[in-house]
């Protein structure tokens, strides 16, 4: 009955009708779209494949694993907080981990529990989704696989609303991420705050250059 809990409340929590908003953030790809570093389901994979292992979305696991140890220690889970917002690359990135992790402490407040006045009324997304989940007694590994899918998910949402892929693509690139989305919340489990990093250059100028581009569907 618990993993039955812990499953559906993390199908709620990450669901696109949990309101944190995320539909309105692109992460840098409409900027890519625009540039034609992503094309097609196949650069859109790469791309995808590249922020999950060695990007923004690695750092972000990380943290969310840190958060999830910390969610009974106010001082720690303060100083991953910290740490998260600190991380943020852009000025769009800075909103985009804050606003949600913000919406997502507010909403998740329907599931009262005392890690939320630890978290404040501003945290970065993955902070926010592993402190919750921790404090619910949701396993690390489950959280991480499951936050990891939604996001790439969002983000093959915005290639469809920018015309990169359809919807029948758009299923084949989620499909062909699965392992990889497995694998990588079984290493980020297992992590530390040294294994931070990220080398996914152009996707961070491509969330810099974002801010200027002369017309945008997205906020980030």
């Amino acid at each position: 009955m618990a993993d039955t809990v812990a499953l559906v409340r993390l199908m709620t929590w990450l669901s696109p009708a949990f309101p944190v908003g995320a539909f309105s953030y692109s992460g840098g790809l409409e900027q890519a779209v625009a540039d034609g570093d992503v094309s097609d389901a196949q650069t859109l994979r790469d791309w995808l494949l590249s922020l999950l292992a060695h990007g923004t979305l690695w750092n972000d696991a990380v943290l969310l694993a840190a958060a999830h140890r910390a969610f009974d220690d106010a001082e720690r889970l303060a100083e991953v907080a910290a740490l998260a917002e600190a991380l943020s690359g852009s000025a769009e990135r800075h909103l985009e981990t804050m606003l949600q992790g913000g919406a997502f402490v507010a909403a998740a407040a329907s599931w009262p529990h005392p890690v939320l006045e630890a978290l404040g009324e501003a945290a970065a997304y993955p902070v926010a989704v592993g402190a919750v989940s921790a404090a619910h007694g949701i396993g690390a590994q489950a959280a991480l696989a499951a936050f990891l899918h939604a996001v790439a998910a969002n983000v093959v949402s915005v290639a469809i609303r920018c015309g990169v892929i359809g919807q029948k693509n758009a299923v084949s690139v989620l499909a062909g991420l699965e392992a990889d989305i497995i694998a990588l919340a079984a290493a980020a489990a297992g992590s530390t705050l040294d294994d931070l990093g990220s080398s996914t250059i152009r996707a961070d100028i491509a969330s810099l250059r974002h801010e200027t581009l002369p017309t945008r569907l997205f906020r980030s």
